[in-house]
């Protein structure tokens, strides 16, 4: 195997593709897919094999959906609506940058909880929803970085060998 500038992209766009699984606002998947096709392109579209190439495309996508879809997802099965949804993803993000991941747990749950009782919902009905939409982006979070980084590992193996 030699080490190529391109091959050093790759992997960083790679490992990119993990650490941002966990940040909000970075595509994940389009990282993971971004190393991939830089290195397919480097080796004149040999190495990894098409069908291979193709794989890793499709997880990558998966990446992008499960960012996209969970959480929403999620909130929805707990009764949230919408607007309180949205609202959640963007408070959390903007706390993500004075509190970190803390920022996040409190944007996400705060918001969709407060936002549920203004909209006349029960109490018990609005910490649902709060909780559904938590643990439904926590969840997006945790099958990304599964998914990336088993793209990085896979990555990994077809290049060494």
């Amino acid at each position: 195997m030699e080490i190529t500038v391109f091959l050093v992209v790759a992997m960083a766009l790679l490992v990119g593709g993990v650490v941002g699984s966990f940040v909000p606002m970075v595509p994940a998947g389009l990282l993971s897919i971004g190393g991939i096709a830089v290195y397919w392109w480097s080796t004149g579209y040999v190495t990894p094999g098409l069908i291979v190439f193709v794989g890793f495309i499709a997880v990558g996508l998966l990446v992008v959906a499960v960012d996209y879809v969970a959480g929403a997802v999620a909130a929805k099965a707990g009764g949230a609506s919408t607007l309180s949804s949205l609202a959640g993803a963007v408070v959390g993000f903007l706390l993500f940058f004075v509190l970190g991941p803390v920022g996040i747990v409190l944007g996400i749950t705060a918001t969709v909880f407060a936002l549920e009782l203004y909209r006349g919902n029960a109490r018990s009905e609005s910490l649902k929803a709060a909780v559904y939409a938590l643990v439904g982006a926590l969840g997006s979070s945790v099958m990304q970085f599964v998914l990336t980084l088993s793209m990085l590992v896979a990555f990994g193996l077809v290049v060494a060998l």
